[in-house]
């Protein structure tokens, strides 16, 4: 399929250039060496001074699973946005039933996710994605690393202007329901602080990229 989609949708042949990303930070030039429907090779010639794209921020997304296109647009803009961990979360309100068998399907389709949001987005590193798990067994493993401790709520304390300079955060979002009461009982339980995105309730693919945006502008690289 791969070798399909370089020959027939986008008309490359052998010993055209082309740039490789191994997803730890490096870039490599090389030219296709073979193509075919099932399989390409190339011929690395070397490795490239790589610009460095990634924000000053290390951001944690621990989102609440959403269904669907939902979780998937959420994992590839969070990508896009500069995240540099996703974290999928079963909250009290999550509708999505994950046993250990969809569970690792849907990893790996949110993976390639990740790494076609970096290839388009000239990103060269991969965002860390873990394993689904619970809100309250998560948040109990907090370890002090994590930073600042962002739990979006429409009655948040805080807003993302109203935040000091920080290096590293941990935002959570809920699912379509929201975070509910004993979530959010939970987070506060782990010291974390509501944040609020204004007066209009978002949906949950909007909230988080909403305030990744916001923290990336305010106190980030945008």
């Amino acid at each position: 399929q791969v070798g399909e989609h370089l020959a027939r949708v986008l008309r490359l042949e052998r010993g055209h250039p082309i740039v490789l990303f191994n997803g730890d930070g490096h870039e490599f030039r090389g030219e296709i060496s073979q193509l075919g429907k099932r399989a390409v090779s190339v011929r690395v010639l070397e490795m490239l001074d790589s610009a460095n794209r990634e924000s000053p921020l290390q951001l944690t997304l621990a989102q609440g699973v959403a269904r669907g296109e939902k979780m998937d647009l959420i994992v590839q803009k969070a990508t896009e946005l500069g995240v540099s961990r996703i974290i999928p979360l079963i909250t009290e309100r999550t509708e999505v039933k994950l046993d250990a068998e969809r569970a690792g399907r849907r990893l790996a389709h949110w993976q390639a996710v990740i790494a076609a949001a970096c290839e388009q987005s000239g990103r060269v590193r991969l965002p860390t994605l873990a394993a689904p798990q619970r809100l309250a067994t998560w948040a109990s493993a907090l370890g002090e690393e994590s930073g600042l401790r962002l739990a979006l709520d429409p009655a948040g304390e805080v807003s993302p202007r109203a935040l000091p300079a920080f290096a590293s955060a941990v935002l959570v979002v809920g699912p379509e329901g929201g975070l509910s009461d004993q979530d959010l009982n939970i987070l506060d339980q782990a010291d974390f602080r509501g944040l609020r995105l204004g007066p209009r309730i978002l949906r949950t693919e909007t909230a988080g990229l909403a305030a990744i945006t916001a923290l990336q502008a305010i106190h980030g690289d945008l």
